[in-house]
């Protein structure tokens, strides 16, 4: 069933059924004052959970750091957060409860375009300024002013994660022909695809096979088949953890070997997945936000270090690199914007962040334009290459088995190609 969600659409579920809360620490708070409670949804459950849950161990971190040190504007900061259990249906009725209940001061995202999209018109309705977490293009139907995106996929954010993809097929020789894209019907890949779409044309590519999927599809088999008739040279898949995994495993056992396939697909950098598959990731190129190489490490360092040794206990990803250092940075965002814009007034954090540069742990120089999104993409192409199913966690914590392809100031090398080169 679609999932597709539309501004008549999004107050559906805002009866649904909430779960109590995950975090709602309690502390001795600052004297003086009452603490400034931030609330947000989070995918602890369900098939997002494998991020969710590294976000929220970064978010824990950032507040036990910023409280250590004196909390905001001299108070303490207390995190209130509920499981959306990766469900959209969920997420308009937690927010409504955050802010109408529990009567958080300022609210962030939660993780995922498909369970940000719902929240907007909530917190337009109560005029919150709100920062998105990895939710690709969610304010591109509501041009909310007071929206953030915390995603470095740049002004053309449907474009950013296959762009760098089709620039490194266009630069082979003899330049690759055609196009299979393939994806999942849900928002975060319906947007990714569309970008796709307008890549394929920019790139002067001819696509032979367009199509959706449902969510909750576990036999690929007859979408790899239906791509294999079309013989593509290129092969994108725009998709969620659960289908990206199942994708791939049906293209290895159906030998699916176009020259380059990936692209688009969510999972793939969660240590969980990565583990799941393997040597079987072998070759495939595919979009990532950050990687743990020895230019982008220096600011990030400290985090990990601290994440890494509680990571086991919380039971959440044991390197924390796809959303763990996100859900911290996030945070010092709008950390930064209260303390610049002295003060927790929606009007004025959302005026101190137009109009001033970020730096976080994960990324410098940050500024928010149109829609709230990143004036400058920060997103990459890694490939894959020479695992095998001794790989383990030590292989995952650095770059042995990944090359970052695009964008040329963070590449590390050069692809294999075609992708049977790579697979062995």
């Amino acid at each position: 069933m679609s999932q597709r969600i539309t501004r008549r659409g999004v107050n559906a579920g805002i009866g649904a059924a909430l779960i109590g809360p995950a975090l709602a620490t309690p502390r001795a708070f600052a004297q003086g004052g009452e603490p400034i409670k931030i609330g947000f949804s989070m995918a602890l459950t369900g098939p997002l959970a494998a991020n969710g849950k590294q976000a929220l161990l970064g978010a824990k971190i950032w507040q036990e750091e910023v409280n250590a040190k004196g909390g905001l504007l001299g108070r303490q900061v207390q995190l209130i957060n509920y499981d959306d259990q990766s469900n959209p249906a969920t997420v308009p009725g937690i927010y409504t409860k955050l802010l109408d209940v529990d009567k958080c001061d300022l609210v962030v995202g939660p993780y995922a375009t498909n369970m940000v999209a719902p929240a907007i018109p909530v917190v337009m309705q109560k005029n919150k300024t709100f920062i998105g977490l990895f939710a690709l293009a969610a304010n591109s139907e509501f041009h909310y002013p007071k929206y953030f995106s915390m995603l470095p996929s740049g002004p053309t954010p449907k474009e950013s994660f296959s762009e760098g993809f089709f620039e490194v097929a266009a630069a082979q020789n003899p330049k690759p022909q055609t196009v299979a894209l393939a994806a999942e019907d849900a928002e975060f890949s319906r947007n990714a695809a569309d970008g796709a779409r307008n890549n394929i044309k920019k790139y002067g590519f001819k696509s032979v096979y367009d199509k959706t999927y449902p969510p909750n599809t576990t036999d690929f088999s007859p979408i790899v088949r239906a791509i294999q008739a079309t013989n593509p040279d290129l092969v994108v898949i725009c998709s969620y953890p659960l289908s990206s995994v199942g994708m791939l495993l049906s293209a290895r056992e159906l030998g699916l070997k176009p020259k380059m396939m990936g692209g688009g697909m969510v999972g793939l950098q969660a240590t969980v997945f990565k583990d799941k598959l393997k040597g079987k990731l072998n070759g495939i190129v595919n979009y990532e936000t950050w990687v743990p190489s020895a230019k982008l490490m220096v600011p990030a360092a400290g985090f990990f270090k601290t994440y890494q040794s509680r990571a086991q206990a919380e039971g959440v990803d044991p390197l924390g690199y796809y959303l763990g250092g996100w859900g911290y940075a996030y945070l010092q965002v709008l950390a930064t914007a209260v303390t610049g814009a002295k003060s927790i007034n929606d009007d004025k954090i959302a005026d101190y962040m137009r109009s001033h540069a970020f730096d976080t742990i994960m990324a410098s120089g940050i500024k928010f334009g149109k829609d709230g999104e990143w004036t400058k993409s920060g997103m990459m192409q890694v490939q894959y290459h020479d695992l095998t199913d001794g790989a383990n966690l030590d292989t995952w914590r650095g770059m042995s088995y990944q090359t970052v392809l695009t964008p040329a100031d963070q590449k590390t090398g050069n692809i294999i190609y075609p992708y049977e080169k790579a697979i062995g």
